[in-house]
């Protein structure tokens, strides 16, 4: 097809003359010819033909960039930029052996130029063709030298994503420029989970009247966030038809793409009235960082401009600046591309060779063989331009792409932030961020106050109920049971009911009026599927469901839900039995190991007070038989604080006091327990819970239509032949009073809210087990509708002011049957509740005890020293010392202490025998205390 095309231009071209430069001979030529074509006749035009011949003027007359030669530059007016001709005007260019392209003005005259710069190998450097697709490997000769698209629509759904709005507005020009904008917009809104949810397209040249068919149908959608992605051209005339329309009011938020920004640059000050157009709109303009460079060509701008501004001021934009240093990049590659030692060459293109005619001229257009090598060093050029750092990316995009957003207030404008593919938004230049890691969370995204359409610094809702006359759809269930919830008046087109109730009064606090019209789903035989219901949303036959519908994990997945304004887990209902008390009810309150526990520990106790008591107080001595008798009967008078025994030791008495605080708090729980065995009727049922059911093999009941019968076989595991749906009320309990064995069912799985009006009229069941899943119940919308956030705010007020729970009074507020106070089973103490206290005991004697080992050892060692035996064997020594040291344990303390005190004064009278009359009195008093072993031991 390109061919077709070619031929077509050659004839267009029949006076195209070759005046290349001959390249043959010279390695290095005395100029290069470089092509420029953009529509001059334009405001941006204007700019950009002054920038680039300034451009080519510093260039030529700076040695250090390609030395001796010089740029000559071939100025071609692309005067239908949209147009067959623009094909026509790039062929000239081409044919006075052109090396490079720079231009065109738009995406649209770019896509069908590259197609041709592709055929020729001649590079084609455009900085305001930033169709996004335009970087795609179909074009390797496009080269852009400022940025794409696809950062300036990733910006925008930045924004769309820091306001929390979820979708947008699509107005745009139906062409190349406008279409794949909005696809790269929609691509990237799509990853925060946002969208577009109506696309306007216009005619590029269309009229004011078609402007406003088309603004029309975007005010009467639901969104109120609109993004505008046009030209210069006619881009303000969408303003001054959407002014006129009231859509510049509160409410509203217009965003642009940069043109409106390169307008306000260029044709600055706008009139009042144009202004009055645009007030509260945010656009982008590319950021350009603050240099010496910039701040040099900005004050020189004023002399280049001299002289020309018949047409009009000529502000300084963006696009001067990148047309500026375009220039200087294919200068700066044409230099690394001659020292590199390469020549600049044409040829005939073979594929064209057989059209050659006389009157064609074909000769005239010929292929650039050092195309792809000119390309290669335009990709690796990296300076520092007016425009700020100036290099690739392997993408072949510019590096660190930003923008400045401008909020359009009064007179002017106003910068209240920065975008950046670094960092995001932010308040502070991007070029500040660069050396700290990129952080993209939702703290550090940040802008100023924004003023907005209608003078209002508040965020707009970004959306509307549709002001169409379309009345909201919505679901209602219609139920066979338990119509308390939801029910349809008998002979109208009305419900009732208590989510009915909700909905109404949390639609009746949102801000705006929400038209709609309840629609019954199903065929009142049976139960219908609240998960088929919500399907149909899905698909569009519903726009939102009200009644009792669980919110589940498949079901968010089809829909968005509101907060939940009722909570309802899964329970197990069975029947119960009452259970008489018996003769031995005093042992039920505490389990068969509690029991044990304790009276391990009255004997432990018992035993512990014996010794720390017996070498001091004569209650705990005596013959062995009467020392049993006594340590039994003490352990046990304890429980009831009945023990005559005093205790006169320190350590006793401690060992003493934290028991009898632990038999305080057994007795106390033994006695709550036991009373309310013996005066609360028990009920008991074989189902203890879902466990019970999970290991049992009998059928299981489940109200048709809710999602217990998948939640059971897929989550549970239960097999779907066990499964039994009941519709009524009044066949679940026929069924659990049958029971498994007579054609009935063991249990009844439902959700609690249905369960508590189950068995408000129903006393020969009741809840076993715990509720087993956490749910709730959820009003249900379409994915990312706005709508589902308002009134899950709405739900939420009304918790916090009483209305919910009123309205939950007024329907679901029944007298619950007698049984339901009853206690279900026993609740039997046991040693999981107490181990902290017996721990605290055991501990504590513990401690005594070997606070008194050491004692009595200090003792031993101190009032009967034992001296070393030569005849005899160490094991019988140590047996001595052992028994010895039983002997002196089980003597009383005061008769020792006295013998002690005999002893040293005997010491005393006899000096002159001390050693003879101590070993004589050690030997006695160890020889006595051996012939007391016996008496001990039987002990």
């Amino acid at each position: 097809m390109i061919r077709v095309w070619l031929v077509v231009l050659m004839v267009l071209s029949n006076g195209f003359s070759s005046n290349g430069i001959g390249m043959d001979n010279f390695t290095i030529p005395d100029y290069v010819n470089i092509g420029v074509l953009y529509s001059f006749n334009t405001s941006v035009g204007r700019i950009v033909k002054i920038a680039i011949e300034a451009a080519v003027e510093d260039i030529n007359s700076d040695p250090s960039i390609l030395s001796k030669t010089k740029l000559k530059v071939s100025l071609q007016e692309d005067s239908k930029y949209r147009g067959f001709l623009s094909i026509a005007e790039a062929l000239q260019l081409m044919a006075t052996h052109t090396v490079a392209i720079i231009g065109p003005q738009t995406s649209t005259t770019a896509h069908v130029i590259s197609h041709i710069a592709n055929e020729l190998q001649v590079p084609l450097l455009s900085f305001s063709a930033t169709d996004p697709t335009l970087s795609s490997l179909q074009f390797p000769f496009f080269i852009r030298t400022a940025f794409s698209d696809i950062y300036q629509m990733t910006a925008i759904a930045d924004l769309v994503k820091f306001y929390g709005w979820r979708e947008v507005i699509a107005v745009y020009g139906d062409d190349d420029h406008g279409r794949n904008g909005m696809g790269a917009l929609g691509d990237k809104l799509a990853e925060r989970r946002c969208k577009i949810s109506f696309k306007a397209r216009m005619n590029p040249e269309a009229t004011r009247e078609e402007i406003t068919d088309v603004l029309v149908q975007v005010a009467l959608a639901e969104s109120r966030v609109i993004v505008l992605h046009t030209s210069t051209a006619w881009g303000p005339k969408v303003f001054s038809v959407a002014k006129s329309l009231g859509m510049m009011e509160n409410g509203y938020v217009w965003i642009a793409t940069n043109f409106l920004s390169t307008r306000l640059d260029i044709d600055s000050p706008l009139s009042s009235d144009v202004m009055d157009e645009i007030q509260g709109v945010i656009t982008l303009r590319m950021y350009i960082p603050d240099s010496e460079h910039k701040r040099l060509f900005t004050s020189r701008w004023k002399n280049l401009i001299s002289g020309k501004t018949a047409n009009g001021s000529l502000g300084l934009s963006t696009y001067g600046i990148f047309a500026y240093d375009t220039v200087y990049v294919l200068a700066r590659a044409l230099d690394t591309f001659f020292k590199q030692g390469n020549q600049i060459t044409f040829s005939f293109d073979s594929k064209l060779s057989q059209l050659r005619g006389d009157n064609m001229h074909l000769d005239a257009v010929k292929i650039f063989n050092e195309g792809k090598l000119l390309c290669k060093s335009i990709y690796e050029v990296n300076m520092t331009g007016v425009s700020g750092p100036f290099k690739y990316t392997t993408d072949g995009d510019i590096v660190n792409p930003a923008y400045e957003i401008i909020n359009v207030i009064g007179t002017g404008t106003r910068r209240v932030g920065y975008w950046s593919n670094f960092s995001g938004l932010s308040i502070v230049p991007p070029e500040t961020l660069y050396s700290k890691p990129p952080s993209r969370s939702s703290v550090s995204q940040k802008l100023l106050t924004v003023i907005w359409p209608g003078e209002t610094v508040e965020k707009p809702r970004g959306w509307v109920f549709p002001n169409n006359g379309r009345l909201l759809k919505i679901g209602v269930p219609t139920r066979v049971s338990y119509h308390q919830f939801v029910s349809q008046v008998q002979g109208t087109d009305m419900f009732q009911g208590f989510c009915i109730d909700v909905f109404l009064s949390a639609i009746n606090l949102l801000p705006y009026a929400v038209p709609y019209k309840f629609i019954p789903y199903g065929d009142g035989q049976r139960n219908p599927s609240n998960t088929e219901l919500l399907r149909l949303i899905t698909s569009g036959v519903f726009d939102a469901a009200v009644g009792d519908i669980t919110i589940t994990t498949e079901r968010t997945k089809m829909v968005d839900f509101t907060q939940p304004y009722i909570e309802s887990g899964l329970v197990v209902v069975a029947a119960v039995k009452t259970t008489e008390s018996n003769a031995w009810a005093f042992f039920t309150p505490f389990t068969p190991m509690m029991w044990t526990v304790t009276a391990i520990f009255f004997l432990v106790v018992g035993a512990v007070v014996w010794i720390l008591e017996h070498r001091l107080n004569d209650d705990f001595r005596g013959p062995p038989r009467k020392q049993i008798i006594t340590t039994l009967w003490f352990s046990f008078s304890t429980m009831f604080f009945a023990h005559r025994e005093n205790t006169v030791s320190t350590l006793g008495r401690f060992v003493l006091l934290i028991w009898l605080f632990v038999v305080l708090i057994i007795n106390s729980s033994y006695t709550a327990s036991l009373t309310s065995i013996l005066t609360v009727q028990q009920l008991s049922s074989p189902i203890k819970g879902i466990e019970s059911l999970i290991n049992s093999k009998e059928p299981i009941g489940y109200l048709q239509g809710s999602f217990t019968r998948n939640y059971l076989i897929g989550e549970i595991g239960i097999d779907e032949s066990r499964l039994i749906p009941l519709k009524t009320a009044e066949e679940s309990t026929k069924a659990l009073e049958k029971g498994p064995r007579k054609g009935g069912i063991a249990a009844y799985v439902d959700e609690r809210a249905y369960i508590e009006l189950f068995l408000s009229s129903q006393c020969g069941f009741t809840v076993v087990g715990q509720e087993f899943t956490r749910n709730g119940w959820g009003f249900a919308f379409p994915r990312d509708s706005p709508l589902a956030v308002d009134m899950s705010t709405a739900i939420l007020e009304l918790a916090e002011n009483g209305d919910l729970q009123r309205i939950h009074d007024k329907w679901l507020l029944n007298r619950a049957c007698l049984s339901q106070g009853e206690k279900f089973e026993v609740d039997r103490l046991n040693l999981k509740s107490f181990w902290g206290l017996y721990l605290l005991c055991g501990s504590a004697c513990l401690l005594a005890l070997f606070i008194y080992l050491i004692q009595t050892l200090k003792q031993y060692n101190k009032h009967c020293p034992m001296e070393p035996e030569p005849s005899s064997g160490q094991g019988s020594s140590r047996s001595s010392h052992f028994r010895t040291f039983l002997s002196f344990a089980d003597e009383k303390e005061e008769i020792v202490k006295r013998r002690s005190k005999r002893r040293q004064m005997e010491r005393i009278s006899y000096r002159s025998t001390s050693e003879v009359g101590s070993s004589i009195s050690n030997t006695e008093y160890c020889q006595s205390s051996l012939n007391r072993i016996d008496s001990t031991n039987e002990v």
